[in-house]
């Protein structure tokens, strides 16, 4: 099964969501493509503010990250920038992906460390109900799900009032607690 979505084809961090924008353009995606510069705010324009919020949360959340493990943050001097001129294009080593996550363990790729997060508590349970997702998941409350040794984590859908700035924080936290993607890829 290919990954199919928005980002670099060689990401290290991915962030899988239910449903493409509603473009013409991106209904046939069959691989992951990289966006340009401009192009995030052509499918907020087209699609409105539902995409725009998916956007800034992905953004604030990468440069929310630990800078021990992650180094989006040192790119830009804001998240706004990092959204516009990096997130999603080429390697940028993020992806935003509308198939099931493609998990494989250490074992498999040892020097490929690689996130994922699952927006939507509803997306995992259809994921795992599907059997796209085959994951041991250990519910840390309604919202927030983690398989550390997969490396996934299953939170709110990125919109500010399911993934508010505080809720951002706490991810953060749970991803720095994985460990980040500099370690093995260095």
């Amino acid at each position: 099964m290919n990954n199919i979505g928005f980002g670099d084809k060689d990401f290290s961090f991915a962030v899988y969501i239910a449903n493409k924008p509603n473009m013409l353009e991106y209904q046939s995606l069959c691989e992951v493509t990289s966006l340009v510069e401009g192009e995030i705010n052509v499918i907020n324009q087209a699609c409105g503010n539902g995409w725009r919020k998916v956007f800034n949360v992905y953004a604030k959340l990468l440069y929310a990250l630990d800078k021990k493990h992650f180094d989006y943050s040192e790119n830009t001097p804001t998240w706004q920038n990092y959204r516009d001129k990096y997130l999603l294009q080429s390697q940028s080593k993020t992806a935003l992906l509308f198939s099931p996550p493609q998990l494989m363990s250490n074992i498999e790729m040892p020097n490929k460390k690689i996130v994922h997060i699952v927006c939507g508590k509803g997306h995992a349970k259809a994921l795992i109900n599907s059997s796209n997702l085959v994951a041991n998941l250990i519910w840390l409350d309604d919202e927030f799900a983690i398989d550390k040794e997969n490396r996934l984590i299953v939170c709110p859908y990125f919109d500010y009032r399911q993934l508010s700035n505080i809720k951002i924080e706490r991810l953060a936290g749970l991803l720095s607690d994985l460990g980040g993607i500099r370690e093995g890829i260095e």
